[in-house]
């Protein structure tokens, strides 16, 4: 049997050696795609979490004449903002506090939050408490959100039970010269 004649400059060994060269770059391709592949596998694994879903929540208690409502906007059972509405006729009361606004300093401590208010008028304390929100009205200055003299103390409590929010009013103390 007779080798193929070659074309490159040196003796006919040459061939065999441009043989072994072009094997091993052969394995070299084929081993760097299958780490190629490893790597694409990784980074699918790595991807983020889709952002969590916003939750809102809306519920009233009481009657036409005398209630309260709360509508709640929460992220991942972070309360983003809230709004309250007061009504014991013929007087009305309403605040809506947002999350990184200009009215309000948010801290959050474990599942607890406080949100006080600009100009020392008051505090809420909101405890993420399992399956529902407390809120804690402390010396709420009524002037700011009802135009009325005095402060609004208490809390309200937003329970989830059979995939419904419902409303309770502990208390809710309005103090001033009515």
């Amino acid at each position: 049997m007779t080798m193929p004649e070659c074309h490159c400059p040196g003796d006919r060994r040459a061939g065999a050696g441009l043989l072994a060269v072009a094997l091993v770059a052969c394995v070299a391709v084929v081993a760097g795609g299958a780490s190629a592949v490893a790597a694409e596998k990784k980074t699918r694994v790595a991807r983020k979490a889709p952002p969590p879903k916003l939750e809102r929540i809306d519920c009233m208690v009481g009657t036409e004449d005398q209630q309260a409502r709360i509508a709640i906007e929460a992220v991942g059972g972070r309360i983003q903002n809230f709004a309250y509405y007061g009504k014991t006729k013929p007087r009305t009361c309403s605040m809506d506090v947002k999350r990184d606004d200009a009215f309000s300093k948010w801290e959050d401590n474990g599942s607890v939050t406080v949100v006080t208010l600009v100009d020392d008028t008051g505090a809420f304390l909101i405890d993420n408490e399992k399956g529902g929100y407390r809120f804690i009205f402390r010396d709420i200055d009524r002037m700011r959100y009802c135009g009325m003299d005095g402060k609004i103390n208490g809390s309200l409590t937003v329970v989830r039970r059979q995939n419904r929010y419902t409303c309770t009013v502990d208390r809710v103390i309005i103090e001033g010269p009515d």
